[in-house]
């Protein structure tokens, strides 16, 4: 009898954000895999008992590669009933979720979907800005800026982006941000667009920074902006209402290497 493994958003930080079903999942698995943007008090919920596999990635270096990691998850469920593979934000959401359900699915393993809280919605809410707006943007697209580790990746059209929607909410998108910024411009986005990235969002060191499309690269840079930041760009910006941010969490992330 194989076990079942269990895709589980651990959310942007805040262990409060943490689902109810992933909570008790997190209390009673047999084994848990888990990757770099999850603070160790949502690690500290596993029994002492659990078997404990880190596969965390960053740009530009991969500590476990993603084949292993498969291998990895299929050996846990064939051999432990209750397996969590904890992944940062939603599993679905840039976290490669969809392809080690479909490893597991073909070597005979179940898989359950536990949807987590997402960071692109997330961190801006902490800080009080709101993804859409009805006065100021009714769409909005969800898009990765990190396209250095998988290079078969299809490359994000900026310049088609530019003005496919009302506003973009941009992940891991801070190291490639004066390109970005100028191929949105390329595209026909405003340079006096306002732009917001807020760092370590929702927990503790969370800052947020605003200015315009044109100026944003390299404020990020006189402020030392670093991972992990989102990026929002558009007229939401504009209407971010900071009284009604929540307060951080007193927890802090993994820091990048």
């Amino acid at each position: 009898m194989t076990g079942t493994v269990y895709l589980v958003g651990a959310g942007p930080g805040d262990p409060d954000l943490l689902t109810v079903k992933a909570h008790r999942l997190l209390q009673c698995c047999d084994a848990l895999v888990y990757d770099s943007l999850v603070p160790s008090e949502v690690l500290n919920l596993v029994p002492d008992s659990c078997e404990r596999h880190f596969v965390g990635k960053r740009r530009g270096h991969h500590s476990v590669p993603q084949p292993s990691t498969n291998s990895v998850l299929v050996a846990l469920g064939q051999r432990h009933q209750t397996v969590v593979r904890l992944k940062g934000g939603d599993p679905f959401l840039f976290g490669r979720g969809g392809e080690e359900a479909a490893h597991l699915v073909s070597h005979g393993i179940a898989v359950e979907v536990v949807p987590g809280v997402t960071a692109g919605i997330a961190a801006p809410a902490y800080s009080g800005i709101p993804v859409t707006h009805r006065r100021a943007g009714s769409s909005v697209t969800f898009v990765t800026g990190h396209e250095e580790i998988d290079k078969r990746r299809p490359s994000v059209n900026w310049r088609a982006l530019a003005k496919a929607s009302d506003g973009l909410v941009i992940y891991m998108g801070l190291h490639n941000l004066p390109r970005i910024a100028e191929e949105l411009m390329a595209g026909g986005l405003d340079g006096d667009t306002p732009v917001a990235v807020v760092q370590q969002g929702t927990v503790a060191g969370q800052r947020c920074l605003k200015a315009p499309l044109r100026e944003v690269a390299a404020a990020t840079r006189t402020e030392k902006f670093a991972s992990p930041s989102i990026v929002v760009v558009g007229d939401v910006v504009n209407h971010q209402v900071e009284a009604c941010a929540p307060e951080p969490a007193a927890v802090t992330m993994p820091i990048p290497f």
